[in-house]
C-alpha cells in the first residue's frame, strides 16, 4: 500500500532542511522525500509501509519539532482499459466449384431374336 505522508517540521536554515531530508531518506519503506509549502517547511514522504510515528519521533529527536498533517494512500491509477475494435466483417467463404463429368449411362436394345434355337434349356 503506498502512503503520501506530508509532516510539517520547524526548519529555520538550510542545515535543518538538509538534516530533515537525510532522516526521512533513510527512514524503512520510503521511495522519495520532498519538500514542500509555501515556505519549504513541510515534508512529502511517499512509500510503503512507512511508519509514520516512529518518523515523526525520530525528526523530533533531531530537530525539535515534528506534527503528522496528512498520512493518505495513493492508488495507482488503473491502466486505461482498451476500447474493443468493432469485429472484423466477416469474410464470405471461398466459392468451392466442383468439375464432375457427367454422367454416362449406357444404353442396351433388347431385340426378340426372329429364329429361336430350338433346344430351350441352353
Amino acid at each position: 500500500m503506498k502512503q503520501k505522508i506530508i509532516i510539517k517540521v520547524s526548519m529555520h536554515c538550510s542545515k535543518c532542511r538538509t538534516e530533515a531530508l537525510q532522516v526521512a531518506a533513510v527512514a524503512y519503506g520510503v521511495n522519495s522525500v520532498a519538500l514542500n509549502g509555501p515556505e519549504k517547511d513541510k515534508l512529502m514522504i511517499l512509500g510503503e509501509g512507512v511508519d509514520v510515528a516512529c518518523l515523526a519521533e525520530a525528526l523530533r529527536k533531531k530537530l525539535c519539532h515534528a506534527t503528522i498533517e496528512i498520512v493518505e494512500e495513493v492508488k495507482e491509477p488503473s491502466p486505461p482499459t482498451p476500447t474493443p475494435t468493432p469485429p472484423a466483417p466477416p469474410t464470405p467463404p471461398p466459392q468451392i466449384i466442383y468439375c464432375q463429368k457427367p454422367p454416362q449411362f449406357e444404353c442396351y436394345r433388347v431385340v426378340a431374336d426372329p429364329s429361336p434355337a430350338p433346344c430351350t434349356i441352353m
